[in-house]
């Protein structure tokens, strides 16, 4: 095989693996039967039944490696770590959405309180929710349960399909 042929060989490689990979995938939600196979009892009840993790015990409230979070139902981007920040509440904490990322918001008044709950856009999961006390522009703060995410560092996202958010990492 000529050199010619071996590079449109590998350029066609590259464009089908780009072309189905998760960034260009369709977001979607798993039946329940999948779901509770697939994720732990905790996860499921987080996302799938409105449940909360404990604060301080859970995996990424005291993460501070580079990367993206996810949906762990969906795949779907949510969060950055570039936007993340220790509130002090013991549960993962950002200051906006990922990129263009729009995640649904819905009045909770559940447990005596008046609050916003937070979904996923596609796979409709129980993220956490968020409060008008942030230290960003928009003064918001993301509060979210480790149990409703999956982490990608920074030296995973292209081999796992997320190669679009390297660039949020250049010159950092």
């Amino acid at each position: 095989m000529n050199s010619i042929h071996l590079s449109l060989l590998l350029l066609l490689s590259a464009l089908f693996f780009f072309l189905t990979g998760p960034a260009m995938a369709e977001y979607t939600k798993p039946t329940d039967d999948e779901l509770r196979k697939r994720l732990s009892p905790e996860q499921f009840k987080v996302t799938q039944e409105c449940g909360t993790e404990r604060a301080f015990h859970n995996k990424y409230w005291d993460n501070h490696d580079a990367g993206i979070y996810v949906d762990i139902v969906s795949g779907e981007p949510l969060f950055s770590s570039l936007d993340k920040y220790d509130s002090g509440s013991g549960w993962p904490s950002f200051t906006k959405p990922i990129g263009e990322a729009k995640l649904t918001e819905k009045q909770d008044t559940s447990h005596g309180m008046r609050r916003v709950e937070v979904r996923s856009p596609k796979a409709d999961s129980h993220l956490g929710h968020v409060f008008p006390d942030g230290p960003g522009e928009n003064g918001l703060r993301y509060c979210i349960n480790s149990a409703s995410m999956d982490f990608i560092p920074v030296e995973q996202l292209e081999e796992k399909g997320y190669g679009e958010y390297l660039s949020l990492f250049q010159d950092r």
